[in-house]
């Protein structure tokens, strides 16, 4: 008989409704349930996509023994972490600070109010891996529950206390100073891999927001940046990491080479890693980055888009039951589908009789350029034989943050790349969010499937959706993007604002043990780091000093954090860098789609991280525009830096130059 997550709308959620634990979602239901029988919540979070999830509930909490000491002892909760990132931070912080290490399936005991006071991870059937058994870290549990129960309450209350200190504000830290970002990358080329590209030991994730920052570092002068992301973005392209066969990334590799990939796919890292490499394809004119980044689009606008205009969340890394069948072949199977090319196929991409993953292989490239556009008539047939086979589980949930992060990618491949269809993609995502992901009053929903949209929209949702319509914007030159990402900014500022920043939760959140307020990024940027980013971009547009201000405050808090641990601050490093640059703020005043003020705006283009443009006729309602006319009915160039204006350009050469190239 299914329980009570068979009426929830997350597929994680729903992936457990047939189990015989007892499951609550959370909610005042289970919480007061615990209160009243005075039972510990077990927690467990996870999400779909998910691989050691899936093998706990296979082992666990499909087992009648397992569900019946979670039901006997405890009040069993199920959060998908994707629809609750609050909790997931809040949860996911208490078992580091408990273990030293945390991810997920995350595993917790909670006491009745929500206090944690035990955690893991996953925990097998029976003892492995130096792990005890589930079964018996309940039983102790359990055990300890009804005999040390006021040992628990002390130690759970000292867990709540130190989280909510990990969480305040800290002091501010002085002035802004370029010396932050020099020693940001000199840590960096210190930690760095030369041969493989990356950072860190196995497992190694692909810091799309790092990459961004040495780009920028690199078009500011400094010789150390380019390097590292060349080698960096090289080494994932030609790996397993990358699909090399439909385009887009995997989670990340479990080895220290881009090799073995943990197979799903996720929409943040594919919206970010497009982006980067567009950005890269800007600076070196790579073909290869210019590819990556088209197949990793075309890949998300193909496998992951909702008819309606929303992008899926995720891809699962398992089919039939097993981790990256989907993606796996044997030399067979290529001989099979390729047949008298399948020599050269293997040369190119690796595959040999004994395999790479367990007997069979996961493709990597290893040849030229050209060899590559030789062979795309290959890799597509290979394609059309891996489409007939059983796909992984999408997904189809459609969260607002991830959804802005893939917009500002879409946004950028229309305007780098000319493609009219990206830009399609991004307006119609815009228009979806906007239409169905924002109250009538202003407000967000974080998170939509199957036409409901649910749960009060957190800080990375506000952030992210205005970055991405910042870059819209920035594509298009439509007003009306401009101005859902100052009323965003607007709203964001009225209910998260924290003494320095903002908290993650709206002002009326729900009440948990702690409001949250990570400043970390993970796998996608820190929602106060993204939030600095927009404000610094919005006080141009929108000729607001006092919204920079606000920003530089949440710099000035951090700074010291950003040069001693550049990995774990990637996207307030994007900003700082931004804020220290002076940027140039520049207003064309023309008619955007007019033969002269095309070719003022093409004086502009490239990669121009330390710029911000505005275009449109006199009256366009942004305020950068602002009382500044066309001079002699010819399309006019305002460059502003450092609150400083220079004389109006009508000539594209005269602009370039001024600007520097």
């Amino acid at each position: 008989m299914p329980n009570r997550l068979v009426h929830e709308t997350s597929p994680y959620l729903r992936q457990h409704a047939e189990n015989p634990v007892d499951w609550y979602p959370w909610g005042e239901e289970a919480l007061e349930k615990a209160r009243r029988e005075n039972k510990p919540i077990f927690l467990s979070i996870g999400y779909a996509a998910c691989h050691w999830c899936h093998v706990m509930a296979h082992e666990s909490f499909e087992d009648l023994e397992t569900a019946a000491l979670l039901n006997a002892h405890f009040v069993p909760v199920k959060v998908d972490r994707e629809e609750r990132p609050d909790l997931d931070a809040i949860y996911i912080q208490a078992v580091q600070m408990l273990t030293g290490s945390a991810g997920w399936p995350l595993s917790v005991f909670l006491t009745p109010d929500g206090r944690p006071f035990f955690g893991g991870t996953y925990f097998p059937p029976v003892p492995r891996y130096g792990m005890p058994a589930f079964r018996d870290v309940l039983r102790a549990v359990a055990e300890a529950w009804q005999e040390r129960r006021a040992e628990i309450l002390e130690g759970s209350a000292q867990v709540a206390g130190a989280i909510r200190r990990q969480m305040a504000a800290y002091p501010a830290q002085g002035e802004l100073t370029p010396s932050s970002l020099e020693e940001a990358v000199r840590r960096l080329q210190a930690e760095f891999d030369p041969v493989h590209g990356g950072w860190g030991d196995a497992p190694r994730f692909p810091q799309p927001m790092v990459l961004e920052f040495l780009l920028r570092r690199h078009v500011a002068g400094d010789p150390r940046a380019l390097p590292m992301v060349s080698r960096t973005l090289e080494a994932m392209a030609r790996g397993g990491l990358y699909d090399q066969l439909g385009g887009g990334f995997h989670r990340y590799s479990v080895d220290d080479r881009w090799l073995v990939p943990h197979f799903e796919k996720m929409l943040y890292d594919n919206a970010q890693l497009a982006r980067v490499y567009l950005h890269a394809f800007q600076v070196t004119e790579d073909p290869l980055f210019r590819a990556v980044a088209e197949e990793t689009l075309d890949f998300i606008l193909r496998e992951m888009t909702d008819p309606a205009g929303g992008f899926y969340a995720t891809l699962d890394a398992d089919s039939e039951g097993e981790e990256g069948k989907f993606y796996l072949w044997t030399v067979g199977e290529v001989r099979a589908a390729l047949g008298p090319e399948a020599d050269r196929f293997a040369a190119l991409y690796g595959t040999t009789p004994e395999g790479n993953f367990e007997g069979r292989n996961i493709l990597t490239f290893r040849g030229t350029w050209e060899e590559r556009e030789a062979t795309a008539h290959l890799r597509r047939r290979l394609w059309e034989v891996r489409e007939r086979r059983v796909r992984p589980a999408r997904d189809e949930k459609v969260l607002t943050s991830w959804n802005g992060l893939a917009l500002a990618a879409f946004a950028d491949g229309a305007r780098i790349l000319e493609r009219g269809d990206y830009q399609a993609a991004a307006e119609r995502n815009a228009r979806f969010l906007l239409e169905n992901l924002r109250r009538p009053d202003g407000r967000l929903w974080h998170v939509w499937t199957r036409g409901e949209a649910r749960v009060e929209g957190f800080l990375d949702d506000y952030a992210h959706l205005a970055g991405g319509l910042l870059a819209l914007y920035g594509a298009t030159f439509d007003p009306r993007w401009y101005q859902a990402a100052a009323d965003l900014a607007e709203a964001m500022r009225a209910r998260f604002a924290a003494p320095v920043g903002f908290y993650d939760t709206a002002d009326d959140h729900e009440a948990l043990i702690v409001r949250p307020r990570n400043l970390q990024d993970n796998a996608v940027p820190s929602g106060n780091g993204m939030a600095a980013f927009v404000l610094l971009h919005l006080a141009a547009l929108s000729a607001r000093p006092d919204l920079a201000d606000v920003a530089r405050q949440s710099l000035e808090e951090v700074q010291p954090m950003l040069a001693r641990y550049p990995l774990a601050f990637g996207q307030w490093l994007i900003a700082l860098d931004f804020a220290l640059a002076d940027p140039w703020e520049v207003a064309v005043v023309g008619d955007p789609e007019a033969e002269d003020t095309r070719a003022l705006l093409a004086a502009l283009s490239g990669y121009r991280p330390h710029q911000v443009v505005a275009v449109g006729l006199p009256g366009t309602p942004v305020p950068l525009l602002a009382g500044r006319p066309m001079r002699e009915g010819r399309a006019t160039a305002y460059p502003c830096r450092g609150g400083v204006c220079r004389e109006p350009v009508t000539d594209p050469e005269r602009l370039r130059a001024l600007l520097g190239g």
